[in-house]
């Protein structure tokens, strides 16, 4: 080859690279810290915390830690503490593992989920083992808010997620149910509202994509209901 086309492939190459490292740089979220008041019944029963950071190797951790401090949550001393690690395939925060743990006076409850891509398997330990095939893209329930944070702000309006569950990947089904005003302890927003299509537990989540990644409300309907509405963020892990 000689030295002007060895230049010419060094340069195209060097720019290859820097625009790999541009994409890589541009999750679909970026990082934040949000805070939120924890209602059950419309009462306040404790606080949480969102928290949305970088790791290694394009690695991302989500993480939510709430606190009873009211009622029975108070008395029990219940905390629980959520950690989600993933990569950002696309818009999809697809799993790498999941840890589960609910502590209050009386018990501890754990659950896990790994995500083993090499040997496209799933384990899951809940009240026993489980494992199943992996599918592409699939994560675990405690993401799939970033899930539609980041599809909403890619200007998508319906969102099938394949969410590994106790014994197996479930298709989920979300759709934007347009935009209404809403007032949380942090202020008022134009927030779209997304909720659970598919006949599932019942979710409801509220966003403003361009203007916050973290959900403004978010309600719960099922075997454990709950409410969180935003007190206040930081673009901050």
């Amino acid at each position: 080859m000689s030295p002007f086309r060895y230049l010419c492939a060094l340069f195209v190459i060097t720019l290859a690279g820097i625009a790999g490292v541009a994409l890589a740089a541009e999750p679909p979220l970026p990082a934040f810290t949000a805070h939120y008041r924890l209602l059950q019944d419309g009462a306040p029963i404790g606080k949480a915390t969102l928290t949305l950071a970088p790791g290694d190797d394009g690695t991302w951790t989500f993480t939510t830690a709430s606190q009873g401090t009211s009622g029975l949550a108070s008395l029990l001393a219940a905390n629980t503490r959520e950690v989600s690690t993933f990569k950002w395939v696309g818009d999809l925060p697809q799993g790498i593992r999941y840890d589960y743990t609910l502590k209050t006076a009386l018990k501890t409850k754990q659950r896990t989920v790994n995500f083993d891509w090499a040997r496209h398997v799933i384990d899951v330990n809940d009240n026993g083992s489980f494992s199943f095939a992996t599918q592409p893209g699939a994560l675990e329930r405690h993401t799939v808010p970033l899930a539609i944070a980041a599809g909403l702000a890619a200007g998508k309006t319906s969102f099938t997620l394949p969410v590994a569950v106790r014994d197996r990947v479930e298709s989920q089904h979300y759709a934007s149910q347009g935009k209404q005003t809403l007032t949380v302890p942090a202020g008022n927003f134009d927030a779209t509202r997304v909720s659970r299509s598919d006949g599932g537990d019942a979710f409801e989540a509220w966003f403003a994509p361009g203007k916050l990644p973290a959900p403004i409300k978010i309600v719960q309907r099922g075997k454990h209901d709950f409410t969180l509405e935003l007190t206040d963020w930081s673009a901050r892990p």
